[in-house]
C-alpha cells in the first residue's frame, strides 16, 4: 500500500478586538509554519496586548491526493501559489475560531467558498512550492481540449464529400 505524500503544518491565526465600530472581532490567518513536531499537540496563545492576539494552532497533516492535481496546478500557476485555510468562528464565543481544514488545491478552496465557509490564504514557502510542483509534474495530465466544430450549413447529402 502506497502512503501520500503529505507534511505537517501549524496554523499561526491572528485576532483583532474592535478593529472598527462595526465589528466587535476580526480573525485572520496569518502565516502556515512547518511543523515539526517542536509546537506541541494542542493550540496556544502566543501573545495578546489587549488589541491583538495571536494563536497557534498545530498538528495539520496535509496529503497530497492524485484527484486533485489539477487543483494544485491551478495553485501554482496562478502566479503567486498559496496555502489555503478553511476557518471557523466558535458559535458560543465569537472571539474564538479556529482553522479546521489546510489544502493546497484550488478546486477544494473554491468548494469551501461555494458552501459559504470562510477561506483565507497566505504564500506557499518556496520549498513546499518545489515539493507540490513535483507532485504535479508527476501525476498532472490536462484533459486534451476537445474541438469545437462549426455547425455546417451543408445539406446532410452533402457532408462528408469535402467541399
Amino acid at each position: 500500500m502506497s502512503q501520500r505524500p503529505s507534511v505537517r503544518v501549524a496554523v499561526l491565526m491572528e485576532r483583532e478586538h474592535q478593529p472598527n465600530r462595526w465589528e466587535d472581532w476580526r480573525h485572520r490567518i496569518a502565516e502556515v509554519l512547518p511543523d515539526e513536531g517542536a509546537f506541541g499537540t494542542e493550540a496556544r496563545l502566543l501573545r495578546d496586548d489587549g488589541k491583538t492576539a495571536s494563536f497557534l494552532f498545530p498538528g495539520f497533516e496535509l496529503e497530497l491526493f492524485r484527484d486533485e492535481a489539477e487543483g494544485y496546478y491551478l495553485n501554482l500557476s496562478a502566479g503567486t501559489p498559496v496555502w489555503f485555510v478553511m476557518w471557523r468562528v466558535d458559535d458560543e464565543d465569537p472571539s474564538r475560531a479556529r482553522p479546521e481544514i489546510v489544502s493546497l488545491s484550488y478546486n477544494e478552496a473554491g468548494r469551501w467558498l461555494d458552501a459559504q465557509e470562510r477561506v483565507d490564504n497566505v504564500p506557499l514557502h518556496p520549498q513546499v512550492r518545489d515539493w507540490l510542483q513535483a507532485y504535479v509534474d508527476e501525476h498532472y495530465r490536462p484533459e486534451p481540449k476537445k474541438r469545437q466544430r462549426p455547425a455546417s450549413f451543408q445539406r446532410p447529402e452533402e457532408r462528408g464529400r469535402g467541399g
